[in-house]
């Protein structure tokens, strides 16, 4: 299995400072494995349970992600860690899977870093 950089389903724009994704996942969808290469924050527009898996497809937890949350994470090395108290922390790459019972949506903003 590859490691791609589309990290939403849909990109919705891009230019030099940040990618926009509409991501969207039905219940029981996974997301292929995929890799982060920036910072990012999403904004969740419709919220569930989300389980979290390495690129070996190993399960790593599963955290709610409920409607109106906002998620900031920064990249630090080959992980993403949440920037406020939430205390996320998982693999750059990775897959993620929605384990709850409605549809999940998210807006997720990537911030390009500056070479």
């Amino acid at each position: 299995m590859g490691t791609t950089h589309s990290i939403g389903s849909t990109k919705l724009f891009e230019n030099d400072d940040v990618i926009i994704w509409d991501f969207l996942l039905e219940p029981g969808e996974k997301t292929e494995v995929h890799t982060h290469l920036h910072d990012y924050v999403w904004y969740v527009l419709e919220g569930t349970t989300l389980e979290v898996f390495d690129k070996d497809d190993n399960r790593l937890g599963s955290f709610e992600s409920p409607t109106g949350a906002v998620f900031p994470l920064r990249l630090e090395g080959d992980e993403l860690v949440t920037t406020d108290d939430k205390g996320l922390r998982a693999p750059a790459t990775h897959a993620a899977r929605n384990a709850g019972p409605t549809r999940y949506r998210e807006i997720l903003v990537e911030t390009k870093r500056k070479p």
